[in-house]
């Protein structure tokens, strides 16, 4: 684990604004994601994710000018997703700000939108946002659309697999049972998928103690994304990186003001 561990914060956002709830439920404002990204920035975050939430469910596309006013705050890499349908939409967020763009239900109607995207951008654009909760599948995994709304039937491992076959960059994991529950990354589901791709893995869901970002990259995690913990205060990404250079994790130091 040379390279440096990545700390993530997540802006979910939705018509406008910042939200956080549990599982994807009760949702509760938690700020206004330009002013975060840059809060985010100064404090020393490695990349930030935007995800607009309600775009697929309401069939739009994300926010461009949102996108555009975060990328102007931020220096650092931003991901975007939401409601990203084609190559044309990845186009247009690039060219808004965005440096990686995140896809999970439009890839999951047709997956060859995954070749498509690489073989005109580059896999390192690309990010496959993968919602998976226990279910009955053959990996006791199933992969969900729509912001965690709807079932696929689809297994994890094997939709990952085949992800990664055909050019996805990077995988982001997050665990609709563990979201924001604060109880502890989904270490059994991280360990899983880390068995199966071949590419960086971003664990996301559950973060509570500091102990939880180290057992997340023991598990195989090559980067940690959280949300509520660094939104509602209860770590700040300068005592995530203590903890984890404490420990002997590398993470790139940064010098709080």
């Amino acid at each position: 684990m040379s390279l440096s561990i990545r700390i993530i914060p997540c802006l979910d956002v939705t018509e406008g604004r910042v939200v956080k709830g549990v599982n994807f439920t009760n949702l509760v404002d938690a700020g206004d994601p330009v002013e975060m990204a840059e809060l985010y920035g100064v404090e020393g975050a490695d990349e930030l994710t935007f995800l607009d939430i309600s775009a697929s469910s309401a069939g739009r596309e994300t926010t461009l000018d949102v996108i555009r006013q975060t990328a102007e705050q931020v220096f650092i890499p931003l991901t975007v997703g939401g409601g990203v349908r084609s190559v044309e939409d990845v186009n247009r967020l690039l060219r808004a700000g965005a440096d990686k763009i995140s896809i999970n239900t439009s890839a999951i109607a047709r997956p060859q939108l995954i070749a498509e995207i690489a073989d005109r951008f580059g896999s390192q654009v690309l990010v496959l946002s993968v919602d998976a909760r226990r279910a009955r599948t053959a990996s006791g995994f199933e992969v969900t659309t729509h912001g965690g709304r709807e079932g696929t039937d689809i297994d994890a491992l094997a939709w990952v697999e085949k992800a990664c076959a055909l050019g996805v960059g990077e995988i982001l994991l997050n665990s609709m049972d563990a979201d924001g529950t604060r109880a502890g990354y989904d270490i059994s589901m991280i360990t899983a998928v880390r068995e199966v791709s071949n590419v960086p893995l971003i664990a996301s869901g559950g973060a509570g103690a500091l102990e939880d970002f180290a057992a997340a990259l023991d598990a195989g995690a090559d980067a940690l994304l959280a949300a509520s913990v660094f939104h509602f205060g209860i770590h700040r990404i300068g005592d995530v990186k203590s903890y984890l250079a404490k420990h002997n994790y590398p993470v790139r130091t940064t010098t709080m003001k």
